[in-house]
């Protein structure tokens, strides 16, 4: 390579040196036998020589720091890098060809040959740059389709159980959620006929849902883009979502779990944060004895109902005699369900008629009805759409 380019820049040089010559129109001796235009060629080959290895030196040192980097490079980056250099010699041959117009192919050669290797250079530079739309462009007829994007890398398309659960607002400022929250506009008509409802709880959801959203237009590293019903032929507020995040090429976020389901077997990327609160959830097994504050009875004969700090519902049986006391239950059994996890127990001493006094630095349980609402909220909480085109 370096002996190449070195015989290609002596060509062009002692052709540069051959023509100033002819130009000045020295034929006549002037260096011994050398006469004017024999002493242009020497000059310009001997520049070339100097120049030239200079090229071919950097060029050398440029190929070793390339193959130090392809040694961390993807397939796919040099498939891409190929289609780009390619496609450079192509359009660097047909810029540079009008060079061929000069009569003396000494000259125009080294030229053309120059122009190519440069388009070619950036050809390369720009398919490796651009991988995933090279690939996108050419991979149907390869028989490879294009790399799927994460969710987290897509713009979201909010659901109604989020705004009105809140519990994003804190995932959001943990640094968990960034980018573009899509809000449609039948999600605020939701939201909007809820905070319009004759019942106050329906009444303070709905209000409590368009807080969310105007606290999250206000949050650092968060765009939120309200978009109008561009699907105004499906009725459903939830297949409506579903079809806008097909046609938007966005992921779904939302608590609810069965519109979740439904979602990804449509092909939807779904963020269920739902599912990301049961995973942060603090694991009780079978065996274990935590304390629980006994709120209200269940619904079999003897059993009290409790709360574990994370909201979790504890069904202790044999403890309806401690409602209102903190109790010291162990864990016999816990359920999974699409709710969440509910969990089945009974007193740790049966037979006593005072509760154990909790240990030192034990944290007394907070009841489910003095809680948060973002702490207490659930799918199953979020009331039931009203289903408008």
């Amino acid at each position: 390579m370096v002996e190449f380019l070195r015989l290609l820049v002596v060509i062009f040089l002692a052709g540069i040196g051959y023509e100033v010559a002819q130009a000045i129109g020295s034929g006549r001796e002037l260096l011994g036998p050398f006469n004017g235009v024999a002493i242009g060629v020497i000059v310009g080959s001997g520049l070339g020589y100097v120049l030239g290895g200079v090229l071919g030196r950097s060029t050398v040192s440029a190929a070793d720091r390339a193959q130090l980097a392809l040694r961390e490079t993807s397939a796919e980056s040099l498939v891409a890098g190929a289609i780009g250099l390619v496609i450079g010699v192509l359009v660097g041959a047909g810029a540079a060809w009008p060079v061929f117009l000069i009569p003396q192919p000494f000259l125009s050669v080294p030229l053309f040959a120059f122009i190519v290797v440069i388009f070619a250079f950036v050809g390369y530079a720009v398919g490796s740059s651009k991988r995933d739309g090279m690939l996108a462009m050419f991979g149907a007829q390869a028989g490879r389709a294009p790399r799927r994007l994460s969710a987290a890398a897509l713009p979201r398309v909010v659901d109604s159980s989020v705004a009105i659960d809140g519990r994003v607002i804190d995932v959001v400022r943990a640094g968990f959620l960034h980018g573009t929250m899509l809000i449609t506009t039948p999600v605020l008509g939701e939201l909007q006929g809820l905070a319009d409802a004759g019942d106050d709880l329906r009444r303070a959801r709905g209000r409590r849902g368009l807080e969310v959203l105007e606290t999250l237009r206000r949050e650092p590293g968060i765009d939120v883009v309200v978009i109008d019903d561009e699907v105004p032929g499906v009725a459903e507020v939830d297949a409506k979502l579903v079809r806008l995040c097909l046609d938007a090429q966005a992921a779904l976020l939302t608590l609810d779990t069965n519109l979740a389901r439904a979602a990804a077997l449509a092909g939807v990327q779904v963020l269920n944060l739902h599912a990301l609160a049961l995973a942060l959830r603090p694991a009780v097994t079978a065996g274990d004895e935590v304390y629980v504050l006994l709120v209200k009875p269940g619904k079999e004969p003897g059993q009290a109902v409790g709360y574990l700090d994370d909201g979790t519902m504890v069904v202790a049986e044999r403890a309806r005699a401690h409602l209102g006391a903190e109790l010291r239950i162990r864990v016999t059994s816990v359920l999974t369900t699409a709710n969440g996890r509910l969990v089945f127990a009974r007193p740790a001493a049966e037979g006593f008629g005072v509760p154990p006094p909790r240990p030192p630095g034990v944290a007394p349980s907070m009841p489910a009805s003095n809680r948060p609402i973002s702490q207490r909220a659930t799918p199953a909480d979020v009331p039931h759409r009203r289903r408008s085109g």
